[in-house]
């Protein structure tokens, strides 16, 4: 049988962030000092909604947003890792917009924004099968003002 100690009668030693972002674990010692405990808090997250094009509405699935992105882009990216970041900022700045429903159309802008910033080609080949690209002249004019935002920031 374990030592039951209330957290409210400890005191915290050392906190850090887990490296995903959504957890703290933090090193703890009871109040008279004799024992020492770690405990993992979980960063609870809102629960968003998407508003699909069908106007059906379902929960966000970053799952589903990875498997996206790693369809669209190929081989882009030199490991999953790095996908995993672009769908971590993408969910950053959804979470950033501050509501509780987002359309599948946002998340596919904010894909392409995110995308636009790390890899070139990805946001080319995202942006082509995201807008349902039919014909050449699409491609071109999407390189072509990828070319112009470019050059504005110089």
């Amino acid at each position: 049988m374990g030592i039951k100690i209330k957290i409210g009668d400890s005191k915290v030693l050392e906190s850090r962030e887990a490296m995903d972002g959504t957890m703290i674990r933090r090193r703890r010692v009871s109040s008279d000092g004799k024992i020492r405990f770690t405990t993992y808090e979980r960063i609870e997250m809102p629960t968003i909604m998407v508003r699909k094009r069908s106007g059906n509405r379902e929960e966000f699935d970053r799952d589903k947003l990875i498997t996206s992105v790693r369809r669209s882009v190929g081989k882009f990216f030199n490991s999953s890792l790095e996908v995993e970041k672009v769908v971590d900022e993408v969910m950053d700045r959804i979470y950033d917009l501050g509501v509780e429903e987002v359309t599948s159309r946002q998340i596919g802008e904010l894909t392409l924004d995110v995308l636009a910033e790390v890899n070139e080609v990805a946001y080319v080949r995202f942006a082509s099968v995201f807008q349902e690209f039919r014909s050449l002249a699409e491609f071109e004019q999407i390189i072509k003002e990828q070319k112009q935002k470019k050059e504005g920031k110089k």
